[in-house]
């Protein structure tokens, strides 16, 4: 498939942002139970990042659509699609986490329970967005469960490394706790990219040049893709992309989304408290975002669409 980079930034920025609110009412959650006293400021700065996030998410999908003006016939289809279902699930996420912000910043009573529901409503934004792919059964490379486990566990970890790192300006005493955590996600979250890479490496087309043609010869020799010029079937089903750019690709995300933040959020909870642990742990969550980056778009590239078998080869 052709990559959009509109909604590589949708998924990105939103997945982090969720993964910033999960981390945010965990640490709420923890400290409450262990009666710590974490400065109020990192919840309401935190919470006011993830809002920024998603509605950077939000305005980079509208790039995606022909007719903007349109959008909000989007969620008309909720009962089966689940792209419908985003268009809900994403301002419900967005509010309730500026809720949750608010009510720290106003220091009200019962901002666990709002952090509890915000959180709730990114557990469902994550499987509504991993559904719209996943739920596509002719693209064999998205229609497994380690999609919606990807999702959830790279916007994690990049949500997690990203509270680490304003933790660490904000509320020192977390990082300890939370850099861990965001280490074991980032292990979690290249254990099941690298599982869902050999799956995908073991695929064999379900169609074959034969199908796609309606030819039933045993043996076809296609020469020709039936278009002279450019055409719709041409842009938007394949990357244009050699073999060797996505392997320069591949090795560029799991190197950026996953080893590099690994070695600086780890060099940045040894480091005693200070600007340069600050640092590592800010450079470890933009390595990391912008590996995220590279990942996506090879997400939307990997997978093999069928008419491919008949408009991507040429004469």
């Amino acid at each position: 498939m052709r990559p959009a980079f509109s909604v590589i930034f949708l998924t990105t920025l939103c997945g982090a942002a969720q993964g910033l609110l999960l981390t945010l009412v965990a640490v709420e959650a923890s400290a409450r139970a262990a009666s710590l006293d974490v400065p109020s400021l990192f919840y309401v700065f935190g919470a006011a990042l993830a809002v920024m996030l998603g509605v950077l998410g939000l305005v980079a999908s509208f790039f995606h659509l022909g007719h903007p003006e349109r959008a909000w016939r989007a969620i008309a289809m909720w009962r089966t699609s689940w792209l419908s279902r985003e268009c809900i699930a994403l301002p419900v996420f967005l509010l309730l986490t500026a809720v949750y912000g608010g009510a720290h910043w106003a220091g009200l009573s019962g901002t666990l329970e709002i952090g509890a529901a915000a959180a709730a409503a990114s557990v469902a934004l994550f499987v509504c967005t991993a559904m719209i792919y996943a739920c596509l059964r002719f693209l064999q490379e998205w229609a497994s469960p380690l999609t919606l486990v990807n999702f959830v566990l790279l916007g994690c970890a990049s949500g997690c490394t990203l509270a680490t790192a304003c933790a660490a300006w904000l509320a020192p005493g977390q990082v300890g706790a939370l850099a861990p955590c965001a280490c074991v996600l980032t292990l979690a979250g290249c254990a099941t990219r690298l599982a869902s890479l050999a799956r995908n490496a073991r695929l064999r087309p379900k169609s074959t040049v034969q199908s796609a043609t309606g030819i039933r010869h045993a043996k076809v020799e296609q020469q020709s893709r039936g278009f002279t010029a450019s055409a719709f079937n041409l842009r938007e089903f394949f990357h244009g992309r050699s073999e060797r750019a996505l392997r320069l690709v591949k090795i560029g995300f799991l190197t950026g989304a996953f080893l590099v933040p690994f070695v600086l959020t780890s060099a940045g909870a040894w480091i005693p408290r200070s600007v340069a642990a600050a640092v590592a742990l800010g450079a470890a969550f933009i390595i990391q975002y912008v590996g995220l980056l590279a990942e996506r778009w090879f997400f939307f590239a990997d997978a093999r669409h069928p008419q491919n078998l008949y408009y991507q080869r040429a004469s």
